[in-house]
């Protein structure tokens, strides 16, 4: 095997440090933005484990395929290399082997063998996460839920569905929406995101604002624990006794085990609409607006900002019409009974005028509502117009400080010469910074890494947190020390260990854990 030349330890970052890194790897010039957090000096981490397992991987597949059949285990070197990362593709480890049971039972013979053979597991969906939620930190399996995908019971009288985890949201809004109703949490990546991936993260979404994020539609849960248990908690019948255990399990990213069924709530849809778009000259002016448009009561169903690099993306891929022009845009959806709409209508567009909007636009037709949303929700999928790479990160501040949130990503931006695009759920602070680099140049990736630190700290010292919607995963886990008090945490990691006692369920997601990380991420980690 040749060996790489090694390269001077310093910092890459690009706001003028350059400075030495320690043994430990923290930058220790006081004047570095990375404020001597973790910086690596080596670019890409290695996408291949490089220490030999305490388990015979060979043995281990065959027993794998003896559950869930030859379909259902992924062993061939290349074909596990799709499952390396997830969106955020910066770190990347390639797991032992992949397995895909395709029921609850296989499921939890699946989960009880790796158990045994002390097997680290990391559940996934389709890998749509954006944190490195699915990153097989640790080695090991990687437990799959995409062919969990049946539909299991709809029961519109009482307005609930039962499904596999790994159901995709817009299959299910495709089975409902035809009677009348819809699931309420839309993510972006809804074409493509599991229901099961979306209870991991607690995911949100443009319409959220009003109708709340995932734990705020989910009943109940069937979800296999560490050690091969089925565990169903909740139901479509309300239970308000003992702990609200379905509250626990959402938002935990696989850390208490793998989910495999999900009842959630059905709603009616909306009796009428009303969209628009609101063209701003000034970014400020746009996000003044988002703030007095709440303050006089009215609560949208969806109020979404998009920059104007962002803008220009999505016009050169999608041409929607989104004017290119403009420093910023909101999306603005009320909803709710036709009577008194058009009077909630006329009310935002004043507000708008007030923080002198050159132009609404009204969606008068359902295919000029589409054509917005079409912008709106692809708009990640027309970075590759901007950029080879990107980070979208997911921070939240309050929202009267939104403005100020935004000024400060632009001075971080311009200190570290990173471009960055701004997608925002405005209407609950939700930021989505978008990082343009190129994943080639390790320098951009260090100052990428160094501009995301910096911004999501800024969020921090806001009076906001690292997470709004897209998880804590592998990148988000050293800020919770910044966020929550040390009895705080340790109250967490003792939820944990009622679940996962051996840690190695998504080890190292949320919190930290004992569990071995592969050697390319012990840097990272130290």
């Amino acid at each position: 095997m040749s060996s790489r030349p090694t390269r001077a330890a310093s910092c890459t970052c690009k706001a003028g440090c350059r400075s030495a890194v320690s043994k430990s790897r923290r930058c220790t010039s006081p004047n570095c933005c990375t404020k001597g957090s973790l910086r690596r000096t080596d670019g890409h981490v290695a996408p291949r484990r490089t220490e030999l397992p305490d388990y015979d991987i060979g043995k281990l597949a065959q027993s794998l395929r003896a559950i869930c059949g030859p379909a259902g285990v992924i062993a061939d070197p290349t074909d596990l290399l799709t499952y390396e990362c997830d969106a955020y593709i910066v770190e990347r480890v390639t797991p032992d082997l992949v397995v895909m049971p395709a029921t609850t039972d296989e499921a939890a013979q699946v989960m009880a063998l790796l158990h045994r053979e002390g097997v680290p597991v990391t559940p996934r969906g389709t890998g749509t996460s954006l944190a490195g939620g699915c990153l097989a930190a640790s080695g090991g399996v990687v437990v799959t839920t995409t062919r969990l995908k049946r539909i299991r019971e709809i029961d519109l009288r009482n307005r609930y569905a039962v499904l596999d985890a790994g159901v995709i949201n817009a299959d299910l809004h495709r089975a409902v929406n035809p009677h009348g109703y819809h699931y309420a949490p839309d993510p972006s990546s809804e074409q493509s995101c599991t229901i099961g991936g979306t209870v991991a993260t607690n995911a949100g979404g443009p319409h959220t604002l009003k109708w709340g994020v995932t734990t705020n539609h989910v009943l109940g849960l069937e979800v296999v624990l560490p050690e091969g248990t089925v565990l169903n908690v909740g139901g479509p019948t309300p239970n308000l006794s003992g702990y609200d255990l379905t509250g626990v399990l959402v938002g935990s990213e696989g850390t208490l085990g793998l989910v495999t069924g999900v009842t959630v709530r059905l709603v009616r849809l909306a009796d009428a609409v009303r969209t628009m778009l609101a063209i701003f000259d000034r970014l400020e002016d746009a996000t003044d607006t988002v703030t007095d448009i709440i303050g006089t009561g009215i609560v949208p169903a969806a109020l979404e900002l998009m920059d104007q690099t962002m803008l220009g993306a999505v016009e050169s891929g999608l041409k929607v019409g989104f004017p290119t022009d403009a420093e910023a845009v909101l999306i603005i959806e009320l909803d709710g009974l036709e009577p008194g709409l058009d009077e909630e209508l006329e009310a935002v567009t004043g507000v708008c005028e007030r923080h002198g909007v050159r132009e609404v636009q009204r969606a008068n037709t359902e295919a000029e509502r589409a054509a917005l949303w079409k912008g709106r929700k692809r708009s990640f999928g027309c970075i590759g117009k901007l950029s080879r790479s990107f980070v979208c990160e997911d921070g939240v501040v309050p929202r009267p400080k939104l403005s100020q949130a935004i000024r400060e990503i632009g001075k971080l931006a311009s200190q570290h010469k990173m471009r960055v695009a701004i997608i925002s759920h405005a209407g609950d602070g939700s930021l989505h910074p978008i990082l343009l680099y190129d994943e080639r140049d390790r320098a951009q990736v260090e100052t990428m890494k160094c501009c995301s630190e910096a911004i999501m700290r800024k969020c921090l010292e806001l009076g906001g947190t690292s997470s709004g919607e897209h998880g804590i995963g592998w990148e988000k886990a050293k800020y919770l020390p910044v966020q929550y008090s040390v009895d705080d945490l340790d109250s967490m990691r003792q939820i944990r260990g009622v679940f996962n006692p051996t840690g190695r369920c998504n080890p190292h997601k949320i919190l930290g854990s004992d569990v071995p990380l592969v050697e390319s991420l012990r840097g990272e980690a130290a």
